[in-house]
């Protein structure tokens, strides 16, 4: 991976994190850049004053450190694991490890002081140049795969781990063009190296539902005959299940999800509500947020509640 002399943008210096993101906001990317943790809370005064004073000091230093802000009601879990015992309180990690940290709210020339020292202690190699040439990489990746350039993509996502072997947003990208190639094997074998905190995102699990679904129909024959089958039979409700599966596996989302959401309404119990079930995995693999999810969710509860 080639390093620009550009730095990064400051918009990407500063970002709200979470447990679900811990991972690859800390972690991994304290492995190219410093990144201090500021936990906070909407109820503290202290962090009111702390959070434009650490974000001016973030800026100013442009690259050379980056600074996540975690909502301490919304992730108590994290806070625990970090013994957080009282906000503001502020973390700094190089290297994915924690290596220094204070509470309360410091003044301006104290973090300043503070963020520095921290600078001053990572490798050589860490610096804000590396991390931008690195978010670039991830970007390249991605469009590439939203284009459908699944050589490129797979190119790039294994150039960045070559540099970076456990970061998890390369593995699952990988994981990605493997599944587009159907060499599942290699899929899985990325996603098995994604760490616990990466397997918790909505892009790991949504590959996860996505290979067990591919397997699912493997042995099921093909839409048109499914389709003559159930012409001549549609109260099956096995040929309607499995041509869902077909239609999914075909990317036609909402005519699977009228198959399956048909079934529900014939037989609400049938294969032990195996129709919801299997609808709740579409989901997971579709991702919960997407539009085709929201608009079968609607049809679903329209089922459910009527």
């Amino acid at each position: 991976m080639k390093i620009s002399n550009t730095n990064p943008p400051k918009a990407n210096l500063i970002k709200d994190g979470s447990l679900a993101s811990f991972q690859a906001d800390v972690i991994d990317a304290s492995k190219t850049t410093p990144i201090l943790i500021d936990f906070w809370a909407p109820w503290c005064g202290p962090c009111k004053q702390l959070t434009p004073v650490i974000e001016k000091v973030i800026n100013e230093l442009n690259g050379k450190i980056k600074l996540v802000k975690i909502n301490l009601d919304e992730n108590q879990q994290l806070a625990t694991q970090m013994g957080v015992k009282s906000v503001p309180s502020v973390f700094a990690f190089i290297d994915g490890k924690p290596v220094d940290g204070f509470m309360g709210a410091l003044p301006y020339t104290q973090i300043l002081e503070f963020a520095k020292k921290i600078i001053a202690q990572a490798p050589q190699t860490q610096n804000g140049d590396f991390a931008a040439q690195l978010e670039q990489a991830l970007e390249q990746a991605n469009a590439a795969l939203n284009e459908e350039k699944f050589a490129d993509a797979e190119h790039i996502f294994s150039l960045i781990l070559e540099h970076i072997p456990d970061n998890d947003d390369a593995l699952i990208g990988l994981a990605k063009t493997y599944i587009f190639a159907n060499v599942l094997d290699k899929a899985q074998e990325e996603l098995d190296r994604v760490s616990e905190v990466g397997q918790k995102t909505q892009d790991f699990l949504s590959l996860k539902a996505k290979i067990l679904l591919i397997n699912e129909t493997a042995s099921l024959s093909s839409r048109d005959e499914l389709e003559k089958k159930l012409s001549n039979d549609e109260n099956n409700h096995q040929i309607r299940f499995d041509l869902a599966l077909i239609l999914n596996s075909e990317g036609k989302n909402q005519e699977a999800a009228s198959q399956l959401i048909e079934i529900m309404r014939q037989d609400r119990d049938w294969n032990d509500d195996g129709a919801r079930k299997k609808l709740l995995e579409f989901f997971e693999s579709w991702g919960q947020t997407a539009p085709q999810t929201i608009k079968a969710r609607r049809l679903l509860s329209s089922v459910l509640f009527s």
